[in-house]
């Protein structure tokens, strides 16, 4: 008997302390007519064995944003809904035990200042009067975060569903949702035990069941179950109510007090995958069995902090699991294969912190059609089909857990689930000293290490040790000429007689333009802000190519998919097609009209055009672009010519100072010129305007474009955003991203992406400044400028314009 109902403008799947959140922000919005299932009760997935930890600090200025809210949700709650949480502030204490551990910490204490986020260093001694049984002999610093949380998970999930219901919310437990239905891409409704339910959308907040049902609508979740192990002790003396949460990441370990005992819970180097082949529908409130085996070696470390272990009883061994992501970082938002189907899932332990955040920021996104702010850490397009693959899922998951409390290196390598897509270059460049790394599934030359010169990474948070050989990098392509394997960027064949109509929807820029012309445009969203940073080559009357980046692949087709939906076009991922080769340098145009008939002075082979030539006897499509600054050409061929055509540019190059060149130098010269970087220096909360890219903006084209009216109301106000270029006034930090920028003492914006630059020798950055009164080169020149780094100061000089003259250099 289905005593579901038939329809439900909104089905929330999963009730834990998620799906409950976004039930209950969906009717604080307004949106009552509201189905949550849940197949057992409510948080006997995860949520009832959460440690129920509410920290505010998180990897990125958005993520913290979300998880402040959480804190300031947890703390009216009960108020509100007259249902206790158990929320309470005692705080929380971090420590480092080595000098590059309290970098990281103190680099996050700076970057909290962006968001408003308390947090401070404190003594070895007050954090010893603040948690007596810690040991400090052995620590480099500690950090306080006074309004950190604690919360009881079961208690305010209860809360947020009675919320929820009194709000109009149905919840209905003991039903499992067995299948999602859908019509021409669209969700229709679910399947359930009881019958079908018709639904406008489809939330998934299954927590670890998430994979094995959004699968049942070709939806790629990639999350997979892992084990996590807690302990709490017998009563311990000296453990009094209120103590702070001490974070002891050097040890994979967190404590929280318990009613006068102590939780220890650890993150261990690698994790324990469990069930990959999917998980018990009737696994409520479920435990697993202990393993001291795998958790015994860190336990031991925990007891190096604190030594009151050592005699303690344990209480409790609790060994339960918890869905973890291949990059740490959760899912959100709405599934790119699927219209109108929802996840928040894959919350890596973090989900009680985030849970209140989540539920804001989806229920927005459901009702507005758009995020309220910036989420691409943990939007849901940024995943890829590979990996769904289960060895994929057992190899990397494991590790990535491991890497929760590891240190978070500036461009750390995964070193499980590699290989997995190849360029066909990749045994060439291999033996020219590539040293690799991995985005979006392909292995990608980051660097090259000279012959006997060990190919590997020596993490640091300033000049790692490819440094000097990037630099090299950058030199050749600045002075010679340099090449690049690009193969990795996101290739889109668009064709059909509304190809170009729609393209022209999409961008602010004009591609209806010449065959042969290459455009560099943005895609806007309706508010003006940049969903994609694409070129668009017209190849012929009725198609086109869009090129994007590696990790925007997925993200970049589903906006496009969308878009054409019922129009006279078809849309074809071209990606492992065509190989790409960037030949890029003041050398580049000797070098290939050295192997080419075809001419490439200005006049013959203009900047943003593209032709069909002919290299080394190879038909290519060479577009003459570039993304370092310099004269040069990228080079499209099949990937049967690929390793022919390198070859030829190998040898040749020999006469005209060729060198090899990977990903870091790319950044560096990228952002010497003053390029902007999808997802880092641009996103969907920034307008070309407020970037800096109003050129790349036809507002006169016929039709118009989305986002047109945004931006045009943005030109008459005052420009109060506005993204700045900045160089570092030391020559041994090192800028990554989001470090708070001040002037004249005050932080008025923060940085969006740092690299060192060889033209400067020293460090550069972009970052958004904001004033209410407008930012102008007069708020520039009259302003001093500091940025902070892990705490101190630094002076830094500031200009709209790039600090290396690419714009010219690219048309010589």
């Amino acid at each position: 008997m289905n005593d579901l109902g038939d329809s439900a403008e909104v089905v929330v799947i999963g009730g834990g302390i998620v799906g409950c959140s976004v039930a209950y922000h969906l009717a604080r919005r307004g949106v009552t007519d509201v189905l949550l299932l849940e197949q057992g009760q409510l948080t006997g997935g995860t949520t009832w064995h959460a440690a129920g930890l509410v920290s505010q600090l998180k990897s990125s200025h958005s993520l913290t944003r979300l998880a402040t809210y959480s804190a300031r949700l947890f703390e009216d709650l009960e108020a509100e809904t007259g249902h206790a949480t158990g929320y309470r502030t005692p705080g929380s204490i971090s420590v480092a035990d080595n000098p590059e551990r309290w970098e990281e910490i103190m680099r996050g204490v700076s970057m909290a200042k962006t968001v408003g986020v308390d947090a401070y260093e404190i003594s070895l001694d007050e954090a010893s009067e603040r948690w007596p049984l810690m040991r400090t002999d052995d620590l480099v610093g500690a950090v306080f975060i006074p309004q950190d949380g604690q919360t009881s998970p079961v208690d305010t999930t209860m809360a947020l569903a009675k919320g929820a219901r009194d709000r109009g919310v149905r919840i209905v437990e003991g039903v499992a949702v067995e299948k999602l239905r859908t019509e021409n891409g669209r969700i229709v409704g679910v399947e359930t035990e009881r019958g079908y339910v018709e639904a406008g959308a489809v939330v998934l907040c299954a927590g670890m069941w998430t994979r094995q049902l959004a699968a049942t609508a070709g939806v790629n979740v990639p999350l997979q179950a892992c084990e996590h192990f807690y302990i709490v002790t017998e009563s311990i003396e000296g453990v009094e109510a209120g103590l702070p949460t001490l974070r002891d990441p050097g040890n994979y370990t967190y404590f929280k007090e318990e009613t006068g005992k102590i939780m220890a819970g650890f993150f261990e180097p690698r994790g324990k995958v469990w069930n990959l082949d999917g998980i018990p529908r009737d696994f409520t409130f479920g435990t697993l069995p202990e393993d001291w085996d795998h958790v015994g070696p860190i336990f031991e470390r925990s007891m190096h902090r604190v030594p009151a272990l050592e005699e303690a009883g344990v209480q409790l061994f609790f060994n339960g699991p918890e869905a973890f992501t291949p990059d740490g970082a959760y899912y959100l938002g709405e599934a790119p294969e699927i219209d109108r189907v929802y996840v928040a899932a894959g919350f890596n332990s973090v989900g009680i912190q985030s849970a209140g955040g989540v539920g804001w920021v989806l229920a927005d996104w459901i009702i507005d059609g758009h995020p309220p702010m910036d989420l691409w850490p943990v939007d849901i397009r940024r995943t890829f089909p590979f990996q769904a693959d289960p060895d994929f899922l057992n190899d990397r998951i494991s590790e990535s857990l491991g890497l929760l409390y590891a240190m978070h290196w500036p461009f750390r390598q995964y070193e499980s689930a590699r290989n997995i897509i190849r360029s066909p270059l990749h045994d060439r460049l291999d033996a020219a000293g590539a040293v690799w790394g991995e985005t979006a599934g392909w292995e990608r030359p980051n660097w090259y290490a000279p012959d006997g010169v060990e190919r590997t990474y020596e993490y640091s948070y300033g000049k790692q040790n490819w440094h000097e050989h990037s630099m090299a990098e950058c030199q050749a392509v600045r002075d010679r000429v340099g090449l690049f394997d690009q193969t990795s960027f996101a290739k889109y064949s668009v064709s059909g007689p509304d190809a170009a109509h729609v393209l022209n929807q999409l961008s602010g820029n004009d591609v209806d333009r010449a065959v042969g012309d290459v455009v560099y445009t943005q895609w806007l969203n309706v508010r003006g802000g940049i969903e994609a940073d694409v070129t668009v080559t017209r190849t012929s009357e009725f198609e086109f190519m869009v090129v994007t980046a590696a990790a925007s692949r997925t993200r970049d087709f589903a906006r496009l998919r969308r878009i054409s939906a019922g129009r006279a076009v078809e849309i074809r991922d071209v990606t492992e097609e065509l190989a790409v080769l960037g030949v890029m340098g003041p050398q580049s145009r000797s070098l290939l009209t050295d192997l080419t008939p075809a001419p490439l002075g200005n006049d013959a082979f203009p900047f943003a055009t593209s032709q069909n030539i002919e290299v080394a006897g190879i038909e290519v499509l060479a577009l003459r672009v570039s993304y370092v600054g310099e004269l040069g050409w990228e080079l499209y061929v099949p990937y049967a010519a690929a390793a022919d055509l390198y070859d030829a540019i190998s040898q040749k190059g020999l006469d005209h100072g060729l060198h090899h060149a990977g990903y870091h130098a790319m950044n560096t010269l990228r952002l010497e010129a003053g390029y902007r970087h999808w997802g880092h220096d641009i996103t969907d909360e920034d307008s070309p305007i407020e970037a800096g890219l109003s050129f790349a903006v036809d507002f006169d084209k016929p039709g118009g474009f989305v986002g047109r009216d945004a931006l045009l109301a943005q030109k008459g106000r005052p420009r109060n955003k506005r993204l700045v270029q900045f160089r570092l006034l030391d020559h041994d930090r090192v800028l990554y991203h989001d470090e708070p920028i001040l002037r004249n003492g005050v932080i008025v914006g923060r940085t969006t992406s740092g690299m060192w630059s060889y033209v400067m020798d020293s460090c550069l950055a972009m970052g958004y400044l904001e004033n209410a009164d407008g930012v102008d080169k007069e708020y520039l020149e009259s302003g001093n400028f500091e940025i902070e780094v892990a705490g101190d100061r630094i002076p830094a000089t500031a200009q709209f314009g790039s600090f290396y003259p690419g714009t010219t250099r690219v048309k010589m």
